[in-house]
């Protein structure tokens, strides 16, 4: 696995090294800098920059990229040992999810699901994350309404983002609580909005019709913590 950028590899860094099987640099550092590297127990490697290019497919490399070992996704009974999970219900776009990713680790978030995608590109959610999908437990489940299922089995109140739902401001929460947050071009359909137990919304201050989704997430998970 691949990841890369400067933050995302400063991230595993610091916090991961362990993981790291090999560092290329594709830019010039400081020597004290480099001899550092040396001595983490990796292998370091100076590639050139077209090199570099080419291994991230023309990504933003900013001179540094790291192979990893695999993130492996947690198991669904995970979920019941938490209090405040965030679910994507088909949420594709691999920068919204790392936005999402980074927000809820950031807020306190125990856990994010992922439904929708049989296969979520983890490289990707892990750059656009800047790295926090690397501590923020990530559990893949294709079909939304299982989780949800499971998920009220364990106890878990749900939330879903609706702009008819009740202002976030005014709702008082459970506390083993669940979001759901739906794709930005559908948002929730509505056999999830039937399973929910409330609706939320954020109130806008000017006539204007919705946030990112990344953003909304953000400030949801913010009102709910």
């Amino acid at each position: 696995m691949l990841i890369y950028g400067k933050q995302p590899v400063q991230y595993a860094l610091e916090r991961h090294r362990d993981r790291i099987k090999t560092l290329y640099l594709a830019k010039e550092i400081d020597k004290k800098e480099y001899a550092h590297l040396m001595k983490m127990g990796f292998e370091v490697k100076r590639i050139p920059p077209n090199a570099a290019q080419s291994m991230v497919k023309g990504g933003n490399h900013q001179g540094y990229i790291a192979e990893i070992s695999a993130l492996v996704p947690y198991a669904s009974p995970f979920l019941k040992r938490c209090g405040f999970v965030v679910v994507l219900s088909s949420i594709t776009d691999v920068g919204n999810i790392g936005s999402i990713v980074r927000s809820a680790y950031a807020l306190g978030v125990d856990a994010v699901v992922i439904c929708g995608i049989k296969e979520p590109p983890m490289e990707p959610i892990i750059r656009t994350s800047t790295g926090a999908a690397l501590d923020l437990p990530l559990v893949i489940i294709h079909n939304v309404h299982d989780v949800m299922h499971e998920l009220k089995q364990s106890g878990f109140t749900l939330y879903g983002a609706s702009m008819e739902g009740t202002d976030v401001r005014e709702v008082s929460f459970a506390p083993k609580k669940a979001l759901i947050l739906g794709s930005e071009g559908e948002g929730l359909s509505g056999r999830v909005q039937k399973g929910l137990d409330h609706t939320v919304s954020i109130r806008m201050a000017h006539d204007f019709d919705s946030l990112n989704v990344g953003v909304a997430g953000a400030i949801l998970m913010e009102r709910m913590r």
